[in-house]
């Protein structure tokens, strides 16, 4: 499998993601919302953006590999933030970062949305992440 992701020219560059994925393969995976929660179901990080947005790399890395899949085949990464404020983004942008130290993560495509609430209380970020593998 194999996917390539492009920035066009002439488009604004930015670090987060890349605005085009092309991806060759037979079959999609598709990873349900994914939240800060540990194995037990217990909030990691509560109050602090950046911690829950490395936890939820974590549990989309364990989703991915279930599948048999990696960041490299993920074609499109939707987050959803609670409350989001632009002043939100530097957090935001530092769990990205302590994530990439952890994880191999990629910059596919992607899209952050707020969302007045998530799921439940306390919850800050979720994310949605579709690959193609085979």
């Amino acid at each position: 499998m194999t996917v390539s992701l492009i920035n066009p020219d002439g488009h604004v560059r930015v670090p987060l993601y890349h605005h085009v994925a092309v991806a060759t393969g037979s079959e999609q995976v598709h990873v349900a919302g994914q939240v800060a929660w540990d194995e037990n179901g217990t909030l990691v990080a509560p109050g602090d953006l950046a911690g829950q947005v490395v936890q939820v790399y974590r549990n989309v890395a364990k989703s991915l590999a279930a599948a048999g899949a990696t960041f490299a085949d993920v074609v499109r990464f939707t987050w959803y933030a609670a409350g989001w404020k632009r002043e939100m983004y530097d957090a935001f942008n530092a769990g990205v970062e302590q994530a990439a130290k952890e994880l191999d993560i990629t910059a596919p495509p992607a899209s952050l949305i707020g969302v007045e609430i998530l799921f439940e209380p306390g919850i800050l970020v979720e994310a949605e992440v579709t690959a193609v593998i085979g």
